[in-house]
């Protein structure tokens, strides 16, 4: 059975409440991850009041750090990426990044607030993880949890997205239209996994499959990651799907804070044979942990 086995029990980055790091100050989670060129490198999360809006008016935006171990993070001041659009008049949530031919795409949240369920899928595009190129809405419908597969298959861009409450699969030719769209992981009740699930970092391919790290919540709004198997050269089948979590809340910090019992990947960072997945803890803090 796979298990994640924590990097430490202390979180990998936590909200920085000092001059200069206003928009930081209450919460950094959710966050892309990818190791390149020697680093490992995050996109995450961050927020200026608690991210509900029990606590207030509270923005996103996107924060970078960087990493030789994948432990101990430096951070850049100030954030990388804001809401400039009335699309992301509410900010920038959970990015996840993959590298393609050279070029880093991210796909995100954009929150706009204006209207109940106003929230879609954007794309930006980058070479050096600092400066993004904005392409727009990718899907014009509520929807989150989206990534690239970090190749094409079959000649063709695959993205996996969430239409309520199950992960799908769709394919593009140009990044602009999707088209196949189908629901290929669904809730399983009565389980960790019975009330919604979504994707959690951008598939890893090996030997034996595109190997896709989910999470899920259950009744009590509890989340967890799990773990499924998808074939390669025809993603949309899921060739096996581990029946028990790979990670739950256990640690303080896991299971207290903004929102309580919360584990919420959007990255993995590979660095030869091992997977370094980062992941959100109750919405406030960064956590980091690899397979074992």
């Amino acid at each position: 059975m796979i298990k994640l086995k924590r990097l430490s029990d202390k979180p990998v980055l936590v909200p920085k409440d000092k001059e200069g790091h206003e928009w930081e100050k209450a919460a950094v989670f959710n966050t892309a991850a990818i190791y390149d060129n020697g680093l490992f490198h995050l996109i995450y999360r961050a927020t200026d009041v608690g991210p509900h809006a029990k606590y207030g008016e509270y923005v996103s935006r996107l924060g970078y750090a960087v990493s030789k171990d994948g432990i101990n993070f430096m951070r850049l001041d100030k954030p990388i990426f804001t809401n400039e659009t009335p699309q992301e008049a509410k900010g920038i949530e959970d990015p996840r990044i993959v590298k393609i031919d050279g070029i880093y795409y991210m796909m995100y949240v954009a929150f706009g607030g204006r209207f109940d369920g106003d929230y879609r899928i954007c794309l930006a595009t980058s070479t050096n993880l600092i400066d993004w190129e904005r392409h727009g809405v990718v899907l014009d419908e509520p929807n989150k949890d989206a990534s690239l597969f970090p190749e094409k298959i079959n000649g063709k861009y695959v993205m996996l997205h969430r239409r309520y409450p199950n992960i799908w699969i769709a394919f593009s030719d140009d990044l602009k239209s999707w088209y196949g769209h189908k629901p290929i992981i669904k809730p399983i009740p009565g389980t960790w996994e019975s009330a919604r699930v979504g994707i959690g970092g951008p598939p890893v391919k090996t030997k034996d499959g595109w190997f896709l790290i989910y999470h899920a919540a259950d009744e009590d709004n509890v989340y967890r990651l799990g773990v499924a198997l998808l074939d390669l050269e025809d993603p949309s089948k899921v060739i096996s799907r581990q029946k028990e979590p790979i990670l739950e809340p256990e640690l303080d910090w896991e299971r207290e804070g903004h929102i309580p019992n919360v584990v919420f990947s959007c990255g993995n960072a590979v660095k030869g044979d091992t997977i370094y997945v980062y992941y959100g803890g109750a919405d406030t803090v960064i956590g980091g942990a690899v397979l074992v």
